[in-house]
Protein backbone atom coordinates (compact mmCIF):
# COMPACT_ATOMS: atom_id res chain seq x y z
CA UNK A 1 0.00 0.00 0.00
CA UNK A 2 1.18 3.37 -0.95
CA UNK A 3 2.36 5.98 2.04
CA UNK A 4 0.78 8.56 0.07
CA UNK A 5 -1.81 9.93 -2.11
CA UNK A 6 -1.64 9.64 -5.99
CA UNK A 7 0.91 12.42 -6.65
CA UNK A 8 0.12 16.09 -8.72
CA UNK A 9 2.21 15.01 -11.42
CA UNK A 10 2.44 15.64 -15.08
CA UNK A 11 2.29 12.99 -17.74
CA UNK A 12 6.38 11.72 -17.33
CA UNK A 13 8.21 12.94 -20.36
CA UNK A 14 9.03 10.25 -22.54
CA UNK A 15 12.72 9.32 -22.54
CA UNK A 16 14.42 9.90 -25.81
CA UNK A 17 16.83 7.28 -25.88
CA UNK A 18 18.24 8.73 -29.95
CA UNK A 19 19.73 12.03 -27.85
CA UNK A 20 22.06 9.65 -25.58
CA UNK A 21 25.55 8.77 -26.45
CA UNK A 22 25.70 5.25 -28.91
CA UNK A 23 28.09 3.71 -27.26
CA UNK A 24 25.31 3.52 -24.59
CA UNK A 25 22.81 1.36 -26.48
CA UNK A 26 24.27 -1.72 -25.35
CA UNK A 27 26.06 -2.78 -22.06
CA UNK A 28 30.09 -2.24 -21.83
CA UNK A 29 32.33 -5.73 -21.96
CA UNK A 30 32.91 -7.14 -18.51
CA UNK A 31 36.99 -7.38 -19.12
CA UNK A 32 36.01 -3.11 -19.29
CA UNK A 33 34.28 -3.03 -15.93
CA UNK A 34 37.32 -5.07 -14.20
CA UNK A 35 39.70 -2.67 -15.98
CA UNK A 36 37.80 0.25 -14.42
CA UNK A 37 37.73 -1.19 -10.97
CA UNK A 38 41.37 -2.32 -10.74
CA UNK A 39 42.25 1.69 -11.23
CA UNK A 40 39.96 2.80 -9.01
CA UNK A 41 40.99 0.27 -6.10
CA UNK A 42 45.05 1.02 -7.46
CA UNK A 43 43.89 5.04 -6.36
CA UNK A 44 41.88 4.10 -3.25
CA UNK A 45 45.07 2.00 -1.80
CA UNK A 46 47.42 5.18 -2.73
CA UNK A 47 44.77 7.06 -1.12
CA UNK A 48 44.53 5.11 2.18
CA UNK A 49 48.66 5.30 2.83
CA UNK A 50 48.56 8.84 1.82
CA UNK A 51 45.66 9.84 4.06
CA UNK A 52 46.45 6.93 7.06
CA UNK A 53 43.57 7.41 9.95
CA UNK A 54 42.72 11.05 8.54
CA UNK A 55 39.66 12.36 5.95
CA UNK A 56 39.92 13.86 2.68
CA UNK A 57 38.21 17.09 2.62
CA UNK A 58 34.59 17.45 0.49
CA UNK A 59 36.35 18.62 -2.82
CA UNK A 60 40.17 19.00 -4.01
CA UNK A 61 42.33 21.64 -4.26
CA UNK A 62 44.23 22.51 -7.54
CA UNK A 63 43.15 17.98 -7.91
CA UNK A 64 44.40 16.82 -4.97
CA UNK A 65 42.29 16.67 -1.07
CA UNK A 66 43.76 18.08 1.77
CA UNK A 67 43.39 15.83 5.18
CA UNK A 68 41.39 16.96 7.62
CA UNK A 69 39.97 15.45 10.86
CA UNK A 70 36.79 13.61 11.32
CA UNK A 71 34.34 16.67 11.48
CA UNK A 72 32.97 17.38 7.90
CA UNK A 73 29.49 16.04 6.38
CA UNK A 74 31.47 14.10 3.78
CA UNK A 75 33.62 11.78 5.58
CA UNK A 76 31.52 8.79 5.39
CA UNK A 77 32.07 8.15 1.84
CA UNK A 78 35.96 7.71 2.49
CA UNK A 79 35.06 5.32 4.63
CA UNK A 80 32.45 3.73 2.40
CA UNK A 81 35.22 3.55 -0.22
CA UNK A 82 37.06 1.59 2.22
CA UNK A 83 34.35 -0.89 2.72
CA UNK A 84 33.86 -1.08 -1.13
CA UNK A 85 37.47 -1.84 -1.47
CA UNK A 86 37.42 -4.42 0.70
CA UNK A 87 34.21 -5.90 -0.82
CA UNK A 88 35.78 -5.80 -4.08
CA UNK A 89 39.18 -7.06 -3.65
CA UNK A 90 39.12 -8.91 -0.36
CA UNK A 91 41.98 -7.05 1.40
CA UNK A 92 42.09 -6.68 4.91
CA UNK A 93 44.25 -3.33 4.88
CA UNK A 94 41.15 -2.01 3.53
CA UNK A 95 39.03 -3.34 6.50
CA UNK A 96 41.08 -2.93 9.15
CA UNK A 97 41.38 1.03 7.88
CA UNK A 98 37.21 1.17 7.89
CA UNK A 99 37.43 -0.58 11.48
CA UNK A 100 39.68 2.27 12.72
CA UNK A 101 37.14 4.89 11.30
CA UNK A 102 34.35 3.24 13.02
CA UNK A 103 36.00 3.72 16.18
CA UNK A 104 36.59 7.54 14.93
CA UNK A 105 32.31 7.83 14.26
CA UNK A 106 31.40 6.00 17.22
CA UNK A 107 33.50 8.94 19.44
CA UNK A 108 31.89 11.62 17.38
CA UNK A 109 28.42 10.78 17.83
CA UNK A 110 28.66 9.90 21.38
CA UNK A 111 30.47 13.40 21.49
CA UNK A 112 28.30 15.02 19.61
CA UNK A 113 31.11 16.59 17.01
CA UNK A 114 29.47 18.28 14.14
CA UNK A 115 26.60 16.88 13.96
CA UNK A 116 24.40 19.76 14.22
CA UNK A 117 22.60 18.70 10.58
CA UNK A 118 20.99 16.07 8.85
CA UNK A 119 23.96 14.89 6.89
CA UNK A 120 23.98 12.31 9.98
CA UNK A 121 22.91 9.23 7.03
CA UNK A 122 25.89 9.98 4.81
CA UNK A 123 28.12 9.96 7.23
CA UNK A 124 26.83 6.75 9.73
CA UNK A 125 25.40 4.51 6.80
CA UNK A 126 29.13 4.25 4.33
CA UNK A 127 30.99 4.16 7.74
CA UNK A 128 29.09 1.94 10.82
CA UNK A 129 26.23 0.61 9.09
CA UNK A 130 28.26 -0.49 6.51
CA UNK A 131 30.94 -1.73 8.64
CA UNK A 132 28.09 -3.86 10.99
CA UNK A 133 26.75 -4.99 7.57
CA UNK A 134 30.40 -6.52 6.67
CA UNK A 135 31.86 -7.44 9.75
CA UNK A 136 29.36 -7.56 12.66
CA UNK A 137 30.88 -5.20 14.97
CA UNK A 138 28.84 -4.05 17.83
CA UNK A 139 30.88 -1.09 18.15
CA UNK A 140 29.49 0.00 14.61
CA UNK A 141 25.75 -0.94 15.01
CA UNK A 142 25.65 1.32 18.37
CA UNK A 143 27.29 4.36 16.68
CA UNK A 144 24.59 3.65 13.82
CA UNK A 145 21.91 3.80 16.28
CA UNK A 146 23.55 6.35 17.99
CA UNK A 147 23.45 8.59 15.22
CA UNK A 148 19.77 7.64 13.98
CA UNK A 149 19.11 9.11 17.39
CA UNK A 150 20.86 12.33 16.37
CA UNK A 151 19.07 12.49 13.39
CA UNK A 152 15.39 11.55 15.28
CA UNK A 153 16.53 15.18 16.97
CA UNK A 154 16.07 17.46 13.92
CA UNK A 155 12.55 16.03 13.19
CA UNK A 156 9.40 18.48 13.05
CA UNK A 157 6.32 16.44 13.70
CA UNK A 158 3.88 19.20 12.98
CA UNK A 159 5.52 19.51 9.34
CA UNK A 160 6.75 15.95 9.20
CA UNK A 161 10.42 16.68 7.80
CA UNK A 162 13.90 16.50 9.26
CA UNK A 163 15.42 20.02 8.89
CA UNK A 164 18.51 20.08 7.08
CA UNK A 165 20.43 22.86 8.52
CA UNK A 166 21.47 24.75 11.66
CA UNK A 167 19.64 25.06 14.82
CA UNK A 168 15.95 24.15 15.00
CA UNK A 169 14.88 27.60 15.75
CA UNK A 170 17.34 29.66 13.37
CA UNK A 171 14.76 31.30 11.83
CA UNK A 172 16.79 31.15 8.54
CA UNK A 173 16.67 27.16 8.59
CA UNK A 174 14.01 26.47 10.42
CA UNK A 175 12.04 24.51 8.40
CA UNK A 176 14.05 23.90 5.59
CA UNK A 177 14.41 20.32 3.79
CA UNK A 178 16.42 19.60 0.97
CA UNK A 179 16.54 16.93 -1.59
CA UNK A 180 19.74 15.21 -0.66
CA UNK A 181 18.28 13.68 2.69
CA UNK A 182 16.44 10.98 0.69
CA UNK A 183 19.91 8.96 1.08
CA UNK A 184 19.80 9.98 4.97
CA UNK A 185 16.46 8.23 5.15
CA UNK A 186 17.99 4.81 4.87
CA UNK A 187 19.88 5.38 8.35
CA UNK A 188 16.29 5.85 10.00
CA UNK A 189 14.68 2.80 8.32
CA UNK A 190 18.03 0.70 9.41
CA UNK A 191 17.61 1.76 12.82
CA UNK A 192 13.51 1.09 13.09
CA UNK A 193 14.16 -2.39 11.83
CA UNK A 194 17.32 -2.91 14.17
CA UNK A 195 16.23 -1.62 17.28
CA UNK A 196 12.67 -2.65 16.78
CA UNK A 197 11.10 1.06 17.25
CA UNK A 198 8.50 2.27 14.91
CA UNK A 199 9.42 5.94 15.58
CA UNK A 200 12.52 5.76 13.39
CA UNK A 201 10.81 4.42 9.83
CA UNK A 202 7.50 6.56 11.00
CA UNK A 203 9.48 9.85 10.48
CA UNK A 204 11.54 8.68 7.38
CA UNK A 205 7.94 7.58 5.26
CA UNK A 206 6.75 10.91 6.58
CA UNK A 207 9.99 13.03 5.39
CA UNK A 208 9.86 11.28 1.98
CA UNK A 209 6.07 12.26 1.45
CA UNK A 210 6.87 15.41 1.89
CA UNK A 211 9.82 15.64 -0.48
CA UNK A 212 7.63 13.36 -3.49
CA UNK A 213 4.74 16.53 -2.84
CA UNK A 214 6.98 19.36 -2.17
CA UNK A 215 10.22 18.90 -3.96
CA UNK A 216 9.71 17.14 -7.03
CA UNK A 217 8.04 19.63 -9.62
CA UNK A 218 4.91 18.93 -11.84
CA UNK A 219 7.05 18.44 -14.59
CA UNK A 220 9.73 16.07 -12.78
CA UNK A 221 12.47 18.52 -12.08
CA UNK A 222 13.16 19.57 -8.57
CA UNK A 223 13.90 22.31 -6.26
CA UNK A 224 17.19 21.91 -4.07
CA UNK A 225 15.56 22.91 -0.99
CA UNK A 226 11.87 23.68 0.58
CA UNK A 227 10.58 25.45 3.30
CA UNK A 228 7.87 24.32 5.51
CA UNK A 229 5.95 26.56 8.56
CA UNK A 230 6.95 24.19 11.38
CA UNK A 231 4.04 25.55 13.51
CA UNK A 232 1.39 25.40 11.12
CA UNK A 233 2.81 22.34 9.35
CA UNK A 234 2.24 23.91 5.64
CA UNK A 235 4.31 24.37 2.69
CA UNK A 236 5.96 27.70 1.87
CA UNK A 237 7.83 27.79 -1.12
CA UNK A 238 10.79 25.71 -2.90
CA UNK A 239 14.77 27.59 -3.20
CA UNK A 240 17.26 27.11 -4.61
CA UNK A 241 21.08 26.95 -2.04
CA UNK A 242 23.57 25.15 -5.15
CA UNK A 243 21.76 25.28 -8.16
CA UNK A 244 21.45 28.47 -11.38
CA UNK A 245 18.27 29.89 -10.13
CA UNK A 246 15.29 28.86 -7.50
CA UNK A 247 13.34 27.24 -10.54
CA UNK A 248 16.23 26.06 -12.63
CA UNK A 249 17.49 22.41 -11.62
CA UNK A 250 20.70 21.59 -10.19
CA UNK A 251 21.90 18.06 -11.66
CA UNK A 252 22.80 16.91 -8.36
CA UNK A 253 19.44 17.32 -6.66
CA UNK A 254 17.91 15.56 -9.21
CA UNK A 255 20.45 12.65 -8.92
CA UNK A 256 19.74 12.80 -5.13
CA UNK A 257 16.28 12.20 -5.88
CA UNK A 258 16.56 9.58 -8.63
CA UNK A 259 19.03 7.62 -5.99
CA UNK A 260 16.72 8.46 -3.34
CA UNK A 261 13.53 7.57 -3.85
CA UNK A 262 14.18 3.70 -4.75
CA UNK A 263 16.19 3.46 -1.78
CA UNK A 264 13.59 4.43 0.32
CA UNK A 265 11.29 1.87 -1.81
CA UNK A 266 13.33 -0.91 -0.95
CA UNK A 267 12.84 0.16 2.90
CA UNK A 268 8.89 0.77 2.98
CA UNK A 269 8.08 -1.00 0.11
CA UNK A 270 6.31 1.75 -1.60
CA UNK A 271 6.44 1.45 -5.60
CA UNK A 272 4.99 4.30 -6.06
CA UNK A 273 8.60 5.85 -4.94
CA UNK A 274 10.08 3.64 -8.25
CA UNK A 275 7.65 5.49 -10.64
CA UNK A 276 8.55 8.98 -9.35
CA UNK A 277 11.94 8.01 -9.79
CA UNK A 278 11.74 6.98 -12.94
CA UNK A 279 9.93 10.47 -13.54
CA UNK A 280 12.87 12.40 -12.27
CA UNK A 281 14.74 9.69 -14.37
CA UNK A 282 13.59 10.49 -17.51
CA UNK A 283 14.02 14.36 -16.93
CA UNK A 284 17.56 13.93 -16.54
CA UNK A 285 18.20 11.90 -19.18
CA UNK A 286 16.98 14.11 -21.51
CA UNK A 287 18.74 16.76 -20.54
CA UNK A 288 22.20 15.31 -21.13
CA UNK A 289 24.97 16.89 -23.55
CA UNK A 290 26.18 15.32 -25.93
CA UNK A 291 28.89 13.05 -23.86
CA UNK A 292 26.23 11.73 -21.33
CA UNK A 293 27.80 13.90 -18.63
CA UNK A 294 25.62 16.48 -16.86
CA UNK A 295 26.35 20.09 -16.38
CA UNK A 296 26.20 20.94 -13.01
CA UNK A 297 22.69 22.40 -13.24
CA UNK A 298 20.28 21.07 -15.56
CA UNK A 299 18.95 24.45 -16.93
CA UNK A 300 22.80 24.15 -19.49
CA UNK A 301 22.31 20.96 -21.90
CA UNK A 302 25.45 22.44 -23.68
CA UNK A 303 28.18 25.18 -23.91
CA UNK A 304 31.07 25.85 -21.84
CA UNK A 305 29.70 25.52 -18.16
CA UNK A 306 30.96 22.98 -16.30
CA UNK A 307 30.48 19.70 -16.07
CA UNK A 308 29.47 17.19 -12.72
CA UNK A 309 30.83 14.37 -12.79
CA UNK A 310 30.07 13.41 -8.89
CA UNK A 311 26.38 13.88 -10.15
CA UNK A 312 26.91 11.55 -13.00
CA UNK A 313 28.22 9.26 -10.53
CA UNK A 314 25.21 9.33 -8.28
CA UNK A 315 22.69 9.41 -11.18
CA UNK A 316 23.84 5.80 -12.54
CA UNK A 317 23.76 4.79 -9.01
CA UNK A 318 20.24 5.83 -8.76
CA UNK A 319 19.31 4.33 -12.22
CA UNK A 320 20.99 0.99 -11.56
CA UNK A 321 19.23 0.68 -8.18
CA UNK A 322 15.69 2.13 -9.86
CA UNK A 323 16.46 -0.89 -13.14
CA UNK A 324 17.07 -3.43 -10.23
CA UNK A 325 13.84 -2.35 -8.24
CA UNK A 326 11.41 -2.65 -11.59
CA UNK A 327 9.40 -5.60 -12.84
CA UNK A 328 11.44 -7.67 -15.97
CA UNK A 329 8.84 -6.51 -17.76
CA UNK A 330 9.14 -2.90 -17.53
CA UNK A 331 10.25 -1.22 -20.81
CA UNK A 332 12.37 0.85 -18.97
CA UNK A 333 14.23 -1.10 -16.89
CA UNK A 334 16.99 -2.31 -19.67
CA UNK A 335 16.98 1.75 -20.98
CA UNK A 336 18.07 2.21 -17.46
CA UNK A 337 20.60 0.02 -17.23
CA UNK A 338 22.50 0.50 -20.37
CA UNK A 339 22.49 4.17 -19.63
CA UNK A 340 23.67 3.70 -16.20
CA UNK A 341 26.45 1.40 -17.59
CA UNK A 342 27.27 3.79 -20.62
CA UNK A 343 27.79 6.60 -18.31
CA UNK A 344 30.05 4.63 -15.89
CA UNK A 345 32.07 3.84 -18.38
CA UNK A 346 32.74 7.63 -19.99
CA UNK A 347 33.49 8.44 -16.72
CA UNK A 348 35.78 5.82 -16.38
CA UNK A 349 37.18 6.64 -19.85
CA UNK A 350 37.10 10.24 -19.96
CA UNK A 351 36.82 11.81 -16.32
CA UNK A 352 38.56 9.21 -14.11
CA UNK A 353 42.32 10.72 -13.07
CA UNK A 354 45.09 8.62 -14.47
CA UNK A 355 47.39 10.89 -12.63
CA UNK A 356 48.03 8.90 -9.77
CA UNK A 357 49.80 11.75 -7.71
CA UNK A 358 48.74 10.84 -3.73
CA UNK A 359 45.65 12.54 -2.32
CA UNK A 360 44.28 12.96 -6.02
CA UNK A 361 40.61 12.52 -6.65
CA UNK A 362 38.97 9.84 -8.42
CA UNK A 363 36.99 11.51 -11.00
CA UNK A 364 38.19 15.04 -11.88
CA UNK A 365 35.36 17.87 -13.15
CA UNK A 366 32.97 18.05 -10.48
CA UNK A 367 31.54 20.70 -8.97
CA UNK A 368 30.61 21.41 -5.23
CA UNK A 369 28.99 24.72 -5.20
CA UNK A 370 29.37 26.56 -8.06
CA UNK A 371 27.28 29.72 -6.59
CA UNK A 372 30.07 30.14 -3.79
CA UNK A 373 32.89 29.11 -6.25
CA UNK A 374 33.72 26.37 -3.92
CA UNK A 375 35.12 22.97 -5.12
CA UNK A 376 34.31 24.03 -9.20
CA UNK A 377 36.18 21.92 -11.76
CA UNK A 378 37.91 20.04 -9.61
CA UNK A 379 36.91 16.00 -7.30
CA UNK A 380 34.88 15.88 -4.87
CA UNK A 381 34.85 12.85 -2.59
CA UNK A 382 31.08 11.49 -2.97
CA UNK A 383 31.60 11.35 -6.48
CA UNK A 384 34.39 8.98 -6.24
CA UNK A 385 32.42 6.83 -3.68
CA UNK A 386 29.65 6.77 -5.91
CA UNK A 387 31.84 6.05 -8.78
CA UNK A 388 33.27 3.22 -6.77
CA UNK A 389 29.54 2.21 -5.80
CA UNK A 390 28.57 2.28 -9.75
CA UNK A 391 31.39 0.13 -10.82
CA UNK A 392 31.14 -2.95 -7.20
CA UNK A 393 26.81 -2.59 -8.71
CA UNK A 394 27.88 -3.27 -12.38
CA UNK A 395 29.74 -7.02 -11.20
CA UNK A 396 27.38 -8.31 -9.04
CA UNK A 397 24.35 -8.38 -6.87
CA UNK A 398 25.28 -6.18 -4.04
CA UNK A 399 23.62 -5.10 -0.73
CA UNK A 400 23.57 -1.75 -0.50
CA UNK A 401 25.03 0.19 2.93
CA UNK A 402 21.97 2.33 2.17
Amino acid sequence: MSIFEPLPLAVPETLRTERLPAAWQRLPERAAVDRAIGQALAAVARNLAHFGQRFPMPSSIGGAYPAMDNTEWTNGFWTGMLWLAYELSGDANFRRAADVHVASFDQRQRDRIATNHHDLGFLYSLSCVAGYQLTGSEQARDAALGAAGLLMERFHPGAGIIQAWGDLNEPAQRGRMIIDCNLNLPLLYWAGATSGEARFSDAADRHIEQAARHIVRADGSTYHTFFFDTDTGLPREGKTHQGFADDSCWARGQAWGIAGFPLVARHNGDTRLLGLSKVLANYYLNRLPSDGICHWDLVFTEGPEERDSSAAAIAACGLLQLASSLPLLDPLRADYERAAAGMVMTLSEHYFNHEGAPGTGLLRHAVYHKPNRIGVDESCIWGDYFYLEALTRLTRIWEPYW
